[in-house]
């Protein structure tokens, strides 16, 4: 028995050229596709309630969230995109938290769909994901979104896929789907991990690679001490490495998904190897032009099919921005003629929950933006401009131009708002105005009912009157 289970000698499988998505030519058509399957194709971001239906543990600290959505409808998607989850980490009768987590399935399988979050001790959702999401969960999601995903046709589809710990869920996506359509391909992976046995999905990349002659996975351990029996690579993304790995990569396009650090050193080295601009997808929220305009396009067209559609589209991406809090590189602060531009804050207070609520002159409780604040013609003023952003609670009044963005004069003051993206996109700088107008322009971080409620993201706004913040 055993020798009829030999393998001999195989020819490798004829192929048609390049690789197509199974929506490409529904998307294309003029002939009225039927409708199952034009709900196939990735149109537009959309809200939907989704159940969880089974729980993957991973090695390195990570879990898959297998989903389903409640309205029985398949998730269409493009390998690499991300949904947006609205997790109740306050209790039901609080505002959710979002985050942004990629989806890591295949979109050739789309009735259910995968997240795979690593858990950070320190972070504020992902303990709460793995320690509460149960088959049977339900969780509202906004999605698909992201420009960083794979082309619906490539006549060539010779790619060099870059991730670094959490990094592989999109990646995984991208090689999954590969593995599962028909056509020609060049794939190569190289996956940086912290330590051997903590590379997710081990298991399944060793099995694809060794019944898919298109695709090829390399491992690296990055500068951590190497164990007896090692047989990977050793040492930090380099150009060596690259070319080790990828020789050709100047032919390839280039998929590149991990820790900041790791992506801006990705993005530096392949341009040593003579990778074009035009070549290169990394998932940064503020990518390049081109991936900007792509989430502006997808935004557009949601708002033109469907006005209930939400905009938010924000993302710590991976859970691995969770370990890069907001706080991260908060704020720079400002100079002038006299030295650094100091904010000094408002004192302390300690409420009092049985004293009664203020009241209007007509006897109702007194509620706006002015119930209870401070004074702003007490703060110190800073800065030059025709127009004043007053910010209440670090207690300074702020000039800026009409044409400057709210974020950075705000941060140069010395005024604490988080930013990631700085492009509208991710929300972290979400702020609340009291009053006044702004102008936003972007690309899907915010809600239209936070917007309604008098929120805004001052990374991609300007103000059109004198503005007082809650920051």
């Amino acid at each position: 028995m055993i020798e009829l289970l030999t393998e001999t000698a195989t020819q490798e499988p004829q192929r048609i050229r390049g690789l197509e998505m199974p929506w490409n030519r529904v998307m294309g058509s003029t002939e009225g596709p039927a409708s199952a399957a034009r709900a196939l194709g990735p149109w537009h971001p959309q809200e939907f309630m989704a159940e969880c239906v089974e729980i993957v543990p991973e090695v390195g600290g990570m879990m898959t969230f297998v989903f389903r959505r409640s309205d029985g409808a398949p998730l269409a998607f493009r390998a690499g995109q991300y949904v947006n989850v609205a997790f109740p980490v306050n209790g039901e009768d609080r505002d959710p938290v979002d985050r942004s987590y990629s989806l890591s399935s295949s979109p050739t399988k789309p009735w259910t769909f995968d997240i795979t979050v690593k858990r950070d001790p320190t972070g504020l959702v992902s303990p709460w994901v793995h320690e509460n999401i149960k088959p049977g969960t339900v969780l509202e999601m906004l999605g698909p979104v992201g420009a960083f995903h794979l082309p619906d046709a490539d006549r060539r589809a010779r790619y060099l896929l870059l991730a670094a710990g959490a990094g592989i869920t999109p990646i995984m996506s991208m090689v999954r789907t590969i593995h599962s359509l028909p056509g020609q391909a060049d794939v190569v992976v190289l996956y940086h991990g912290a330590e051997a046995g903590g590379f997710a999905f081990h298991k399944e990349l060793a099995y694809i690679a060794s019944v898919d002659s298109r695709v090829t996975v390399f491992y690296s351990l990055g500068d951590r001490s190497i164990p007896e029996g090692w047989e990977g690579l050793s040492g930090r993304l380099t150009a060596a490495m690259l070319n080790e790995v990828a020789p050709d990569a100047n032919g390839r396009q280039v998929y590149a998904c991990g820790p900041e650090g790791y992506l801006n050193t990705a993005t530096e080295l392949l341009k040593k190897v003579g990778v074009d601009d035009t070549s290169i997808y990394i998932e940064f929220f503020s990518g390049d032009r081109q991936t900007i305009l792509e989430y502006q396009a997808e935004l557009a067209l949601a708002v033109d099919i469907a006005e209930e559609i939400a905009e938010e589209i924000a993302q710590s991406a991976e859970d691995y921005y969770e370990s890069q809090p907001t706080a991260f590189g908060l704020y720079e602060p400002g100079y002038d003629a006299e030295g650094t531009l100091k904010a000094t804050g408002l004192p302390l207070e300690t409420a009092d929950p049985d004293a009664p609520c203020p009241e209007a002159p007509d006897g109702s409780p007194e509620v706006g933006p002015e119930a209870g604040s401070p004074d702003a013609s007490s703060f110190d003023t800073v800065g030059t401009g025709s127009l004043t952003l007053s910010f209440m609670r670090t207690g300074i009044n702020v000039r800026i131009d009409p044409a400057e963005h709210i974020l950075g004069a705000a941060q140069r003051a010395g005024v604490r708002i988080g930013a990631n993206c700085k492009e509208g996109m991710c929300g972290s700088c979400k702020v609340v105005k009291l009053s006044g107008q702004v102008e936003m322009n972007h690309q899907g971080g915010i809600r239209a009912r936070e917007i309604d409620a008098g929120k805004f993201l001052p990374c991609c706004s300007t103000a059109r009157t004198d503005l007082v913040i809650d920051a």
